[in-house]
């Protein structure tokens, strides 16, 4: 019997709610919304129809996120791919700038 994956914690409050319904309102994919937050696009949808939330009411303008859709986990690793060998390439430079030896 297949097991259920563990539940990530992650939860929406009061301020992610009133963005999640700004970008609701802007015409966000929920898809896009859910990946914003690391949330299950379950969880959007509940903020949408008013199962979730009710009250809160939507952030606009400024307030909000950009518009997705967001990079993807892949895309995330292999921006700190790269960001760790240029980490590594400017601190080669620095030993060089300061004549420090290894």
């Amino acid at each position: 019997m297949p097991t259920r994956a563990k539940n990530s914690g992650i939860r929406l409050n009061e301020k992610d709610v009133a963005l999640v319904k700004g970008m609701l309102k802007r015409g966000d994919r929920q898809h896009d919304i859910a990946a914003w937050f690391g949330v299950n696009p379950g969880r959007i949808a509940e903020v949408k129809f008013g199962d979730l939330f009710s009250l809160v009411t939507a952030a606009t303008g400024n307030e909000l996120p950009p518009v997705g859709p967001y990079p993807c986990g892949r895309d995330s690793m292999l921006a700190l791919e790269i960001i760790s060998k240029m980490r590594s390439a400017l601190e080669d430079a620095e030993k060089l700038v300061y004549g420090i030896s290894n």
